[in-house]
């Protein structure tokens, strides 16, 4: 595993994974599984390094390195490790790319997948209110 602020731009390769720096202590066989998908792991802490710092980072690589897809995967409950997957959507905005991007959190070591709405509608707490309220 790579630290990912740390890591060259051509470092990178085909299926890329971001994982959130604590995953391969906290998640064991989740990480096994996802070395098992591509060699090309990144760790990352954003309990450390800014958010829009790994952005710049990623788009970076994505304008210099042929990416087919991007693998984002954190531990669940983590207030520091959801933003790393809000990152498609400023990457989306950013830039017009056609880069798979996959979800996933670890729950009792599993990896379970996320879809891209799950991730929007938790960026809107008023919108996950109404939801689970009548207003």
């Amino acid at each position: 595993m790579k630290d990912f602020m740390k890591t060259n731009c051509y470092e990178a390769t085909n299926t890329m994974i971001i994982v959130g720096s604590c995953l391969k202590d906290m998640a064991p066989n989740s990480y096994g599984i996802l070395e098992g998908i591509s060699p090309n792991i990144f760790e990352v802490c954003l309990e450390n390094t800014h958010l829009n710092m790994v952005i710049t980072k990623l788009m970076g690589m994505l304008s210099r390195v042929d990416i087919k897809e991007i693998i984002f995967a954190t531990v669940d409950n983590s207030p520091h490790c959801i933003q790393l997957h809000y990152i498609e959507n400023e990457i989306r905005k950013a830039m017009n790319t056609e880069i798979d991007m996959i979800h996933y959190v670890t729950v009792n070591d599993e990896l379970i997948e996320i879809a891209p709405e799950t991730i929007d509608r938790s960026r809107s707490l008023c919108m996950l209110q109404s939801e689970s309220v009548d207003l």
